[in-house]
């Protein structure tokens, strides 16, 4: 099937996810509305007490330089929600029998997972946009460049991207849509073990290992240092090389998955 078809197809597709979107906002005002309640939990509950120890900060840190500093942390969780409603998503469609379907029309086979993928990104878009206003409606301050921004927004789509492909395969390996959401859970849950809400020094030397180690705190110290305009140093190509891999190993399984959907 030529190129022509893949993308009108997967246009097509793109239009069926955003129509859904639509006929559930509910979903989407959830996906928005937890970013938002862990940034003003952290903030105002604890933010006192840990921007206080917050390192580069003589004399200790305040709520607002908290603020600063927890609220790329609070975006990569935007991602991974927004992710993981993907994978349910992609579940039920799996469990109503409606992918199977799309396998016996005369359709570019990506085109069905194609359009799950941008439908994410853009809703993933819109969660961002919807949080980082909130930050600074709450007093983030940033002396990024527009460059710098353009990175960031770069980067925050790379990510949305390759978790996105990770949770469609979620999606298609479950046997349930509970089963779907309840599989990426971990994916909002390694932010905590990160840089993400303090600094992984603070942490015991195990568990510190780990946070320093695991995908999500290179890309969040590389959005970190975007949105406050400082060095990104080698976490930058860290954060992308994670990316590459995991977009790369979804979408490998995601394509194994639903080539083996049977046709009815």
């Amino acid at each position: 099937m030529s190129t022509t078809y893949t993308v009108r197809d997967s246009a097509t597709m793109l239009r069926r996810n955003l129509l859904h979107i639509r006929r559930y906002p509910s979903l989407s005002i959830m996906l928005v509305a937890q970013p938002i309640l862990f940034l003003l939990l952290f903030v105002y509950v604890f933010g006192g007490t840990l921007g206080a120890g917050l390192p580069g900060h003589p004399g200790g840190g305040d709520r607002g330089d908290y603020l600063v500093f927890i609220t790329p942390g609070i975006l990569i969780m935007t991602v991974a929600s927004v992710a993981l409603g993907t994978a349910i998503s992609t579940a039920t469609d799996m469990t109503t029998g409606i992918i199977s379907r799309f396998r016996t029309m005369n359709i570019a086979r990506a085109s069905v997972l194609t359009g799950h993928v941008l439908g994410a990104v853009l809703k993933t878009a819109f969660a961002v946009v919807i949080v980082t206003a909130f930050a600074f409606l709450l007093g983030f301050r940033s002396g990024a460049s527009p460059l710098d921004w353009l990175g960031a927004v770069g980067l925050l789509v790379l990510i949305a991207f390759s978790l996105t492909w990770l949770t469609v395969g979620m999606g298609l390996a479950a046997d349930s849509v509970e089963t779907a959401s309840n599989t990426p859970l971990f994916l909002v849950m390694l932010p905590f073990i990160s840089s993400g809400f303090v600094p992984t020094d603070a942490m015991p030397v195990g568990l510190r290992q780990f946070a320093q180690h695991q995908p999500f705190t290179p890309m969040i110290n590389t959005l970190r240092a975007l949105v406050t305009g400082t060095p990104t140093d080698a976490d930058l190509w860290l954060a992308i090389g994670w990316c590459a891999l995991i977009a790369l190993l979804g979408y490998l399984w995601s394509r194994r998955l639903f080539l083996r959907v049977p046709t009815k």
